[in-house]
């Protein structure tokens, strides 16, 4: 029986080698920037990472971290409610919340754990959650979690979103769920619109900011503020593992009863221990950092604005995006991992994405765009992507 099974896992991994969907990991051996250094101890230009903000290898960040380490120690080997919580974690809750606008944050290992957490706490079998189709998988899993009866629209379709409200007018309470930036393509939920359906139809709203926060809006304070829409959104949730600063850590920020409800009941928060102090505190630092300052995210902005436009001038095919992910469609697994390899020849660091992270035949290489990178990097990588394009027969 266990002879029989490791084969089946064996044949499965190969299958995966020949359709082109094994993952590799490359390895670095350097802080995370727009350079890093691989194993082997080249540098090459980082176009992959969610270090939106460039604040990754921030100074002020890692003498926060470090001063953490020195006032509150390593880690807390406890959960919140027993004996896992410091005045860092009260501290961070508060700057979080301010940020987006609302009344109270609470933290989690990750998005992921906060996704996972939010839903079954707040909704039973007598509500309904309406889901767009791309959400991210820890929304997908978040919701099967929970008892509430699911609708799923069309992404960004507001046309199939009300269709599935009206569907679910027999339920107590509807709560809609989106992304704020999708991930795989990097276009922007239509909030504005899913605000006056939700006002239309008696809904919730719940987003995850995650590509969003620190990335999109004036001043990155995410879609909401992109919209006008602040303090609109009854749930947010979000990362501290992406722009702001890229360690780890999740959040959920609302209404005060709301997060107190997830603080009674959360499975992922009431099992799982605290944030080590030094991320809470470097997290604190972010916030700091980012009050009344918008340089770097407005340095994101021009830095994505200008590869787009080079791209598309070069005949590459994007994903129609209001983010900093820019998604170069090449639809086939193998051909993806192959243009990704050669690039990274160039020293251009790019991965290819295949199914089952996006649908069948819809393979791409994901670029996500820093405010470190320089106009000549940028230029460095538009002309890895021609070069390798055009050998490919991409352009």
């Amino acid at each position: 029986m266990n002879a029989s099974f490791y084969t089946y896992i064996k044949n499965e991994l190969q299958e995966l080698m020949q359709k082109g969907l094994y993952k590799n990991e490359r390895f670095i051996a350097s802080p995370q920037g727009a350079e890093i250094m691989l194993s082997d101890g080249r540098w090459v230009l980082n176009f992959c990472s969610n270090n939106y903000l460039g604040l990754s290898n921030h100074p002020q960040l890692i003498e926060a971290a470090k001063k953490g380490l020195d006032t509150h120690g390593f880690g807390m080997s406890s959960v919140r409610f027993i004996c896992g919580t410091t005045d860092l974690h009260k501290t961070l809750e508060e700057k979080i919340a301010a940020f987006f606008g609302a009344e109270d944050s609470i933290l989690y290992a990750a998005c992921f754990d906060a996704n996972g957490g939010v839903f079954e706490p707040l909704l039973s079998a007598e509500d309904a959650v309406i889901s767009d189709a791309l959400n991210h998988a820890s929304i997908i899993d978040g919701v099967r979690l929970c008892k509430a009866k699911r609708y799923r629209y069309k992404t960004a379709d507001m046309e199939d979103l009300e269709k599935q409200l009206k569907a679910a007018q027999e339920q107590r309470f509807r709560l809609i769920v989106t992304d704020g930036v999708f991930s795989m393509d990097g276009h922007l939920a239509p909030l504005d619109r899913i605000v006056s359906l939700a006002k239309k139809y008696n809904a919730l709203i719940m987003v995850d900011e995650c590509h969003s926060a620190g990335v999109v809006g004036k001043t990155g304070r995410g879609i909401t503020e992109h919209f006008d829409l602040r303090g609109e959104v009854d749930i947010i949730t979000g990362t501290l593992g992406k722009a702001f600063g890229g360690a780890i850590g999740g959040f959920t920020t609302g209404k005060k009863d709301v997060i107190d409800m997830l603080r009674q009941r959360s499975r992922p928060y009431l099992f799982s221990n605290s944030l080590p102090p030094a991320i809470a505190a470097a997290g604190i630092a972010y916030f700091d950092l980012m009050e009344g300052a918008n340089q770097r995210c407005q340095q994101l902005h021009k830095n994505t604005l200008y590869f787009k436009e080079k791209m598309i001038a070069a005949g590459f095919e994007l994903k129609p995006s209001e983010s900093a992910i820019c998604a170069i469609m090449v639809y086939d697994a193998m051909l993806a991992q192959q243009f990704a390899e050669l690039l990274l020849e160039k020293n251009v660091y790019a991965v290819g994405f295949s199914y089952p992270v996006v649908p069948q035949d819809q393979a791409r290489i994901r670029v996500q765009l820093s405010a470190d990178h320089t106009k000549e990097h940028i230029n460095t990588a538009v002309e890895a992507f021609i070069a390798v394009g055009q050998q490919l027969g991409v352009v």
